[in-house]
């Protein structure tokens, strides 16, 4: 015949020195402060110590647990007392069915990767990726260039080497789930899995946390980097610097650096594609006789030799005068559009050679379609 102990166990509330109405945020927060407190790895040899970790443990893994809590909030510590008549609703009353339970929650978690030790998650996380805004000048742009710039981003801490413990302190098992990632809760005949709430499904805990990065395994640091645009970018155009994003969790991979390019407008060129574009003014007489004209291209000057009867918006392609390709051999081209322009103010001499000029010229100021009116201007060419 087996003894029955006479132990009474200490309110749960009382355990964690919480109120009877404390948040799940308090209950969590009082835990860990005590499991901190009494952890065995930083009590050696001290049995009270240890019964103290394991009391505080049992409170927080009841009271964290909505159903659990309400039905020891109404029955106390009887709620889960074992036996054959079943104090509690969370008692053995059913015999086998908690190992039923178990079994059936095994079979579905391998099934579908959600049970047991195999789904606890890593604590190894990617690093996120950082974006930084780079503005150039056009030419720059059309030519490429260097430049340096600085980003803040989180790097892996040096004094843990991304473990977020200690200096010769390691993470430990976490005690809420016994390093399964998983807590499990019995729902009838089937045992439901949950992420460990307070590892968060890693399996482990920081009981003393590095004192420089605070148990957060990385710091925010300056780094400069050598940002090389290549010749003939367009707007927008990302440069990707793989791993030199901001450093990963519990020593993961660095994320990306993506530099985006905002590229200035130019005075005068316009961009198309990797063609460029701009408008010369000459005066009715230069169109009327033809003349040279110098233009100034990004490479240097270059003439254009404007043939008599020139019409407005003609156009003259400087071959080879526009914006590298990208990544391949060539240029695009620099197209010039001729706009002939009509002086506003006339001294007197001019307008009587104007109306002299006008006698000699004869033009049908009759309407007609564009079409037409560009096969009338062949003519003048």
């Amino acid at each position: 015949m087996s003894a029955t102990s006479n132990v009474t166990k200490v309110d749960f509330y009382e355990v964690l020195n919480v109120s009877r109405d404390a948040s799940d945020q308090e209950l969590k927060t009082a835990y860990r402060k005590l499991a901190m407190q009494y952890h065995p790895d930083r009590n050696p040899g001290d049995h009270a110590a240890e019964e103290k970790f394991k009391e505080c443990s049992e409170a927080y893994q009841v009271l964290s647990d909505p159903e659990k809590r309400a039905a020891y909030d109404r029955y106390g510590h009887a709620a889960f007392n074992g036996g054959g008549g079943g104090a509690g609703p969370f008692g053995g009353g059913f015999g086998g069915a908690q190992d039923l339970g178990d079994i059936f929650g095994d079979l579905f978690g391998e099934m579908f990767n959600m049970g047991g030790s195999r789904s606890r998650a890593s604590r190894v996380q990617r690093g996120r990726d950082l974006r930084y805004d780079l503005t150039i000048e056009f030419e720059e742009a059309v030519f490429g260039v260097e430049r340096e710039i600085t980003i803040r981003r989180s790097e892996t801490c040096t004094e843990c080497k991304g473990t977020g413990a200690a200096k010769g302190r390691h993470p430990v098992t976490c005690t809420q789930c016994d390093g399964r990632g998983q807590q499990r809760f019995q729902q009838g005949f089937f045992s439901v899995a949950r992420t460990c709430s307070v590892c968060g499904g890693t399996g482990t805990m920081i009981v003393d946390p590095c004192s420089v990065c605070r148990g957060e395994t990385r710091v925010q640091m300056e780094h400069k980097i050598l940002v090389k645009v290549p010749a003939g970018v367009e707007q927008e155009t990302r440069i990707r610097y793989q791993g030199e994003g901001e450093a990963g969790k519990f020593g993961g991979p660095a994320g990306d650096l993506y530099v985006v390019l905002n590229i200035k407008e130019h005075k005068f060129f316009e961009r198309d594609g990797d063609d460029l574009h701009c408008v010369m003014p000459i005066s009715f007489p230069q169109a009327a006789l033809g003349t040279e004209l110098e233009i100034q291209t990004l490479e240097g000057i270059e003439t254009i030799k404007i043939p008599e009867g020139t019409q407005s918006g003609r156009e003259f392609k400087l071959r080879g005068k526009g914006v590298p390709h990208l990544n391949e051999r060539g240029k695009g081209d620099l197209i010039v559009e001729i706009r002939v322009q009509t002086p506003a103010k006339l001294t007197r001499q001019q307008r009587e050679l104007l109306r002299q000029l006008d006698e000699t010229i004869t033009v049908e100021n009759t309407p007609t379609s564009r079409g037409l009116f560009d096969k009338v201007k062949d003519i003048f060419h």
